[in-house]
């Protein structure tokens, strides 16, 4: 259940932790991650997606590999198009290009359904409180460039790092999948958004009369977050009844 991955989830976070401090080439922490992803990527959402991917990485290095290599059932009917091997479909020319076409069109109707989102065969891409998060997070560090680094108090460092963490927790969520057995694990990294986002906005209202952040500015990024916070409560509590129907 959504508890026991938790705990072990915990226990994952430590050990990415200090295995982050051993390879990074910062390892006291003198220059915060989020400038350095900056110095080191093309732009803002080059720099959140660095940031997703290595969050990714050193959480999935304590992860076991799964070694079972499944092979494709094979279809005993491989041949059960037999009636229809004549050049003419029935009542009407079969056009080849036209039923791709058709198949085409029907799959990205159905890839943008939130049934197909989430699923094992939909793409993170299309679920909206991520690409949601995502781009706050990009939109924060282009606000954030713009401090001065002698106002670059911890309150920021905090809120921008937690920023971060909401769509990279997301991300770790939805790569476990939406299996009975397994969607008690995205449940747990879900939560762990979640988390983020409440420290975030704890963080975001401990700025709120700092020089550098303008009343109008501060109201966007506190109604911006305000929304994604309540959103993945949402996600999680339909991940947590489909979980329970599960067993009924």
């Amino acid at each position: 259940n959504e508890h026991q991955w938790e705990s072990h989830l915990d226990e994952i976070e430590k050990r990415s932790e200090q295995l982050r401090r051993f390879i990074t080439s910062d390892p006291k922490g003198n220059t915060p991650r989020w400038i350095t992803l900056l110095q080191e990527s093309l732009d803002e959402l080059d720099a959140v997606e660095a940031f997703i991917e290595e969050e990714l990485l050193l959480d999935e290095a304590y992860f076991p590999e799964d070694e079972d290599d499944w092979e494709d059932d094979e279809d005993e009917f491989e041949d059960d198009d037999f009636f229809f091997q004549n050049s003419m479909y029935p009542f009407e020319p079969y056009d080849e290009e036209e039923d791709e076409d058709d198949f085409d069109y029907g799959e990205e109707w159905k890839e943008l359904s939130d049934d197909f989102t989430l699923s094992d065969y939909g793409s993170i891409e299309n679920l909206e409180v991520y690409k949601e998060a995502r781009g706050y997070a990009v939109d924060v560090l282009k606000w954030a460039e713009n401090i001065p680094s002698h106002l670059q108090t911890k309150q920021v460092h905090e809120f921008i790092i937690n920023v971060l963490k909401i769509s990279a927790k997301l991300a770790g969520g939805y790569s476990f999948g939406f299996e009975q057995d397994v969607l008690g694990g995205n449940i747990a990294y879900t939560k762990k958004a979640l988390y983020s986002a409440n420290d975030a906005l704890y963080h975001l209202q401990h700025m709120k009369k700092e020089p550098f952040i303008v009343p109008s500015i501060y109201g966007k990024l506190h109604g911006r977050l305000f929304e994604i916070r309540n959103d993945i409560g949402i996600y999680v509590q339909e991940m947590r009844d489909r979980f329970h129907l599960g067993f009924e």
